[in-house]
């Protein structure tokens, strides 16, 4: 079964590095992105089918935070907090699993992580799959 990921973060290049990595992945596929929360809950009506969403914390308009106040309303997707401020640990990962992450990846290498498959493809993988390893 092929799992539906929304990308959301504000960063174009980093969209395209996260994109590139579930290109590796055969049981997910991309089929929404946006730069921010509020981008990310209107396409959430446009594109219902979404299974997953990996959203980034630090976005103008709407964070990931607030985006996390609203889309458990919305939504029945998981919602895996991939940033480089959530860090193991962090006030930031703590809040985010308070209001309803499902899971929390750190960027390796800050707001631009070129190197997101190499240093944190593995555990961004397994939190992935782990999201649906008991459906």
């Amino acid at each position: 079964m092929t799992h539906n990921v929304m990308i959301v973060d504000d960063a174009a290049m980093m969209r395209l590095y996260i994109a590139s990595f579930i290109k590796t992945l055969p049981d997910f596929k991309v089929a929404a992105q946006a730069s921010n929360g509020q981008e990310a809950l209107d396409k959430l009506s446009e594109v219902p089918n979404i299974d997953l969403i990996l959203l980034d914390i630090e976005m103008p308009v709407m964070d990931g935070l607030e985006f996390l106040r609203h889309a458990k309303l919305k939504t029945r997707a998981k919602i895996v907090m991939l940033s480089s401020v959530a860090v193991s640990g962090s006030a930031h990962a703590a809040k985010a699993r308070e209001l309803g992450a499902d899971g929390v990846v750190a960027k390796p290498s800050g707001t631009v992580s070129h190197d997101l498959e190499e240093k944190a493809g593995d555990e961004l993988a397994r939190v992935m799959r782990e999201q649906f390893a008991n459906a």
